[in-house]
């Protein structure tokens, strides 16, 4: 029997040790932590009965997934009223629904604008996936029934789209400022300045996803879903060892890496050709997170009625104060108003908090490595919009750049996207190669967010990286 090792347990070393015992390989996963998931990770951060997600919390990726739902998984995916929520000052809000139809009539003069931008996208979701998820590389069959189906100028016109700045789509294309902040929102998932390449491709994608299968979370915890995939492997007769750091590369007939191009070469030392080193030295990070976790006494006070609704919610303000925050990340200058994503996951999943107690998810983007201290400057952007929010804390528990990276050697300088997803990194990384998954090093490969399709909760880079290893290893053998 063939044997295969991989390093690291988040959703991409899990779903590449599934699909690699799926083919018959005897598989063993080593994860440095106590405990398995490496993004999905939950426990009680604040206080007994509250419990938190350490990284990541809602993954529309998650159920978007082709490997996630090819296993079907045992995780109840937890569907929110509406998927996302962007207050305004003037005590209104702007709504992501589930319904295309419902979002585009909340938005005014911009109905018609954002039927024609996500319409299309929406409708031909089984072509765009397999094109933005893969697997990859993205076989020319896919981009072919992806062209059929939007017709040449709408495929051109998807493409310019999603390709371009952010604050140049938000304000070519809409004519209503508070459709213009809430499509910001969106698209400063990416991480990006929204003057930047290609920053609206994000907004684009979250809005079509919110109808296509919603803003959903596994209810427990995302730690519900690393162990669904973990007892997957189990079943298929792989190993998950946690509390197993690995310093070096192992001897195996495939090994496959879930990590970011920094432990590669930390793990490889000089086994690795110069030049290739070189452009995994050379490869960028982008802006840290600072994270912050409550334990409340009820539920957050939205002064606009409908952010309840929402389990995420945007508090950014205007288009102009969310670029500058971005800018501010990028620049070295944390911003004083900071973009905040917020998820309430409790508002739905009761098993998420005490009865009548509720938790919140927060976070910011900051300099890469920063140790500026954002908790006061988050917790006044949620009261702007909240009044009252700070009575109810009853505890908080805060993460910079530099504890996050501490959990997760992913994470560098508190970077969640392993690695900046401009547009020379999102389809190129972590170099240039048509089959990036493939090291210099015959039976090694890469399989973390720092290859296609990037970041976010899908496993996808890991199903990839095994499909063109478990080639690789046929034709060798």
């Amino acid at each position: 029997m063939k044997r295969a090792v991989v390093i690291g347990s988040g959703p991409n070393g899990l779903a590449a040790a599934i699909t690699l015992a799926q083919a018959g390989l005897q598989v063993e996963v080593h994860e440095a932590s106590e405990e398995l998931g490496g993004g999905l990770r939950s426990a009680e951060l604040t206080l007994p009965g509250f419990i938190h997600d350490l990284c990541s919390a809602v993954h529309p990726l998650g159920l978007a997934s082709p490997i996630f739902r090819a296993l079907e998984l045992d995780v109840e995916w937890v569907q929110p009223d509406a998927p996302a929520a962007h207050p305004l000052d003037d005590g209104t809000a702007v709504m992501l629904e589930h319904s295309l139809e419902a979002t585009a009539v909340g938005l005014d003069r911009d109905d018609a604008a954002y039927r024609e931008l996500v319409g299309p996208l929406v409708e031909s979701w089984h072509e765009v996936e397999r094109v933005v998820l893969g697997p990859h590389p993205v076989s020319p069959r896919a981009l072919l029934r992806l062209g059929e189906r939007l017709g040449p100028p709408g495929l051109a016109r998807a493409v310019r789209a999603a390709l371009s700045p952010a604050r140049t789509l938000a304000e070519g294309r809409f004519a209503e400022e508070r459709t213009r902040a809430w499509f910001a929102g969106h698209a400063a998932h990416s991480m990006l300045p929204l003057e930047r390449r290609p920053s609206a491709g994000f907004g684009i994608a979250l809005a079509v996803l919110g109808h296509v299968v919603g803003w959903p979370f596994p209810g427990g915890g995302s730690q519900a879903l690393a162990n669904a995939l973990a007892a997957r492997l189990r079943e298929l007769g792989g190993e998950v060892r946690t509390s197993s750091p690995v310093d070096s590369l192992p001897r195996a007939d495939l090994v496959l890496a879930d990590v970011v191009p920094r432990e590669l070469l930390r793990l490889a030392g000089e086994r690795l050709p110069g030049r290739y080193a070189r452009h995994l030295r050379d490869y960028r990070y982008g802006p840290g997170a600072f994270k912050v976790d409550w334990a409340l006494d009820g539920p957050i006070p939205w002064r606009a009625a409908e952010c309840r609704r929402a389990g995420t919610v945007h508090l950014g303000g205007s288009l102009d104060e969310i670029s500058a925050s971005e800018w501010g990340a990028w620049r070295g200058r944390p911003a004083g108003r900071p973009f905040v994503l917020l998820a309430q996951t409790s508002l739905f999943d009761p098993t998420r908090a005490p009865a009548g107690k509720h938790t919140a998810w927060a976070y910011c983007h900051v300099p890469n490595a920063s140790a500026d201290d954002m908790t006061e400057r988050i917790e006044t952007q949620v009261e702007r919009f909240a009044p009252g929010f700070r009575d109810l804390v009853l505890a908080r528990h805060t993460m910079g750049p530099i504890e996050l990276e501490a959990r997760n050697r992913n994470l560098v300088g508190g970077d969640v996207n392993a690695g900046a997803m401009d547009l020379g990194q999102l389809l190129f990384r972590p170099v240039r190669k048509l089959v990036p998954y493939r090291t210099p090093i015959e039976g090694v490969y890469l399989c973390s967010a720092a290859t296609p399709p990037g970041g976010g909760v899908h496993g996808m880079c890991g199903y990839s990286a095994a499909r063109v290893a478990l080639r690789d290893l046929e034709r060798r053998t």
